[in-house]
């Protein structure tokens, strides 16, 4: 924004001081021809004076000599029978006839040219009629005209400088708390709920803060809402499934009583998953990163005791340089732990499975969980609402969100061995 002011500002100045300028320096030239003109008018007009009380040729060639040594003008004087006293004016022998000529007649003009003039003025004389001529060579036409024009170049830049330094500092008042929002904004998404804005600047810019803090406000009060729900979900919840389980314990015959039993586990496994998932504390994954393969690495080792105590074979290629991943740590942890879990839940002890991480060429960070179970029947399992008989799905479902919040996405295909194969993407962080 600022830039954009400074810009605006800088084309509207410069075509105002161009626009202001340019006449001045044409009428600068114009007064500086006039007044080199009138200087020489005046001094044609002195020698023509005394050149009609002189007849003697020699007292007039000193006239017009002392004449020269005075002014930075050459005047001469063209007597009747063609004797020329002092410097010729320039100009082709053409030219000067033509001059002479139309002087004899009796005209006194000015002739202007590109980079001299001359003053003719006409004297009539017993003799005849002698011309007098005053050249005003190009410097004396363009007297401080160069100054003139450097002058008003100078203060034109003058001029500029301080518009663009005034936008500048206007645009930074104006820009300023747009800033100062957009931060706290940013706060806001990155889970930092208790950041207010302190409205300030343009009557625009403190309504924008002022909603944005009423906004923060209501996130708050949706969030502790939310979290009494939860809370309040799970006791009422836990005390029937807990009479549940009490009852199933009456059941005299053990295959019903076995059912009824996976079905109330099952059903505690979904109160579980509903409110943990519901609890998961509001952190920014977008401006968080953490280690990847040290995070991989270490939760594998956890996994690896279960998986030889069931007889799975277990393959892991984990680099051991460090791997930057735009995802927070502790979620990550509940990824990994989302994907190895679903393989020991859903196939059966001694089934292999393989755990992998690597960075892509197109700046991600690439997961994969495979396993040589009979794959998932449901392709929509990572959809709330997909379960099988033993599983809620909000497993997979809490991976896939954890994935979009680092700019990556969670696929599920068919692994070579003909099992379920998950992979992950996160974006790529600096360190």
């Amino acid at each position: 924004m600022r830039r954009r002011i400074s810009l605006l500002v800088a084309a509207t100045t410069s075509a105002i001081i161009l626009a202001f300028l340019i006449p001045m320096g044409l009428l600068v030239r114009t007064l500086a021809e006039d007044r080199a003109v009138a200087g020489a008018s005046q001094e044609a007009q002195q020698v023509a004076t005394l050149a009609a009380g002189v007849s003697d040729v020699g007292q007039l060639t000193d006239l017009v000599n002392l004449v020269d040594q005075k002014s930075e003008r050459a005047t001469s004087v063209l007597l009747p029978d063609g004797t020329l006293i002092g410097t010729a004016p320039p100009g082709s022998p053409q030219s000067a006839a033509e001059v002479v000529s139309r002087a004899r007649a009796g005209y006194a003009f000015t002739l202007l040219g590109n980079e001299t003039a001359q003053v003719v003025v006409p004297v009539v004389t017993s003799r005849g009629t002698l011309v007098v001529r005053t050249a005003i060579s190009g410097g004396d036409l363009r007297q401080g005209v160069t100054t003139a024009w450097l002058t008003f170049a100078g203060l034109g830049l003058l001029l500029l400088v301080v518009a663009v330094f005034a936008a500048d500092r206007l645009g930074r008042r104006v820009s300023a708390p747009v800033s100062e929002l957009a931060a706290i904004a940013n706060r806001l998404r990155a889970g930092e709920l208790d950041a207010r804005a302190v409205p300030r600047g343009p009557a625009e810019t403190v309504e924008l803060g002022t909603g944005l803090n009423r906004l923060a406000d209501r996130i708050g009060e949706l969030l502790t809402a939310e979290r009494e729900a939860v809370a309040d979900l799970s006791h009422r919840l836990r005390t029937p499934v807990t009479a549940l389980r009490l009852d199933v314990d009456a059941v005299t015959e053990p295959e019903l009583a076995e059912r009824l039993r996976d079905h109330i586990g099952h059903l505690e496994r979904t109160v579980d998953a509903i409110v943990k998932d519901a609890r998961r504390p509001v952190r920014g994954t977008l401006g968080r990163s953490c280690d990847a393969a040290s995070v991989v690495r270490d939760r594998v080792a956890f996994w690896s005791a279960l998986a030889a105590d069931q007889g799975r074979d277990l393959t892991v290629s984990i680099p051991f340089a460090e791997t930057r991943a735009a995802i927070d740590a502790a979620d990550l942890v509940d990824v990994v732990d989302a994907l190895v879990d679903n393989v020991f839940a859903h196939t059966p002890d001694g089934t292999a499975f393989a755990v992998s991480l690597r960075s892509t060429e197109v700046a991600t960070v690439r997961l994969e969980v495979a396993d040589s179970g009979p794959g998932t029947p449901n392709p929509d399992v990572t959809m709330r609402g997909h379960s099988t008989a033993k599983s809620t799905g909000l497993g997979l479902d809490i991976v896939r969100r954890a994935a979009i919040a680092a700019g990556g996405e969670l696929v599920l295909a068919t692994s070579p061995s003909g099992g379920l194969l998950a992979v992950v993407t996160f974006a790529i962080t600096e360190s």
